[in-house]
């Protein structure tokens, strides 16, 4: 039988196959891709460091642990594989660990079960500490090199150079993808982020939803009471804003009085529930003179293959109902 579409052993229940996984060692995860659903064993929090059972059991959770530098080539390969272009599932790359250092792990896995459709609706699948493995071959190739002493304490100070600079970068960095104005991100960071929410969306069949906002009336408010008084009340809107948004939700600033909320794992329902709330909050900022601040809302939900750039569109056009209705008005 092809190991692609093999069953569970049998004789083994559900609870029957998690209490096995329970006992061995070695990091065993579950993935039902139909709900999102993912199980993993004591084993793999152990090897990691954290306590049995203490993460979401949620692809996402696998995600957050892979080192930035290896994501892309992981989800490359995890990708070509649930897409039959790849035979195999069988990939080593960097976890981080509670304490924040990296652990070298292969991570190999089998889809046991497929959709009438084809797509995925379970994978077997185990990670193996190789770390050891990872640093010995290291060390061999750092001996081979044959560096003598002075190299190495150049070697050392270069490090720690490449370390400051690297920090001086990623602060770069964060200020590259932050609005100078409200702190929030920019268009730059927005536009990064949601090609990878799209494609995140199309690889594990998420949903994600997207708002489109909008001060209403904003000129006259520069017109009568200066660009001083506008630009704080566009940092007031965005402080506000946030108190509606959890850790994973990205408020952005996409230009002038715009804005856009990127909303990850959320439907087209509970994002109209997200603009009620951001609208009541509007009602509590300060008004700039006799000006009342309020905002038009368009929400829509992310489509199959859709990309960013068509999903913005579609946010853009909702914004744009929104204002024909009148204003202080949620479209979709």
């Amino acid at each position: 039988m092809n190991q692609e579409t093999r069953p569970a052993p049998a004789g083994f229940s559900e609870q029957q196959l998690h209490t096995l996984f329970e006992l061995i060692s070695d990091g065993i995860w579950d993935w039902n891709a139909n709900t999102g659903y993912v199980y993993r064993n004591p084993g793999w929090y152990a090897m990691l460091g954290y306590p049995s059972h203490s993460m979401d059991n949620s692809v996402l959770t696998w995600e957050n642990v892979i080192h930035p530098e290896d994501y892309p080539r992981v989800m490359a390969h995890f990708e070509a594989y649930i897409q039959q272009r790849n035979e195999h599932y069988l990939v080593e790359y960097r976890c981080r660990c509670r304490d924040g250092s990296y652990l070298w792990i292969e991570d190999s896995g089998y889809i046991i079960a497929r959709n009438e459709d084809g797509s995925v609706a379970r994978m077997l699948g185990a990670h193996r500490n190789i770390d050891a493995g990872k640093r010995l071959v290291a060390q061999l190739e750092q001996k081979n090199k044959s560096l003598e002493c002075q190299v190495a304490e150049r070697t050392r100070e270069l490090s720690w150079v490449n370390q400051q600079l690297q920090r001086q970068l990623d602060e770069n960095r964060e200020l590259a993808e932050r609005d100078a104005l409200t702190r929030i991100a920019n268009r730059y960071r927005l536009e990064k982020a949601l090609q990878r929410e799209c494609e995140r969306a199309q690889r594990f069949r998420q949903p994600l939803s997207l708002i489109a906002m909008d001060l209403d009336d904003f000129k006259p408010i520069n017109d009568c009471y200066g660009h001083a008084r506008g630009d704080a009340a566009l940092v007031r809107v965005a402080e506000n804003l946030r108190t509606c948004l959890r850790d994973m939700d990205l408020l952005a600033r996409w230009g002038g009085d715009e804005f856009v909320i990127v909303l990850p794992q959320t439907t087209l329902g509970e994002a109209l529930d997200v603009a009620v709330r951001l609208r009541r909050v509007m009602e509590q900022v300060e008004p700039v003179g006799d000006c009342r601040l309020t905002m038009s809302y368009g929400v829509v939900q992310w489509q199959e293959g859709e990309d960013q750039q068509a999903l913005l569109a579609r946010a853009d056009q909702a914004l744009y109902r929104a204002k024909g209705a009148g204003k202080n008005a949620i479209g979709q």
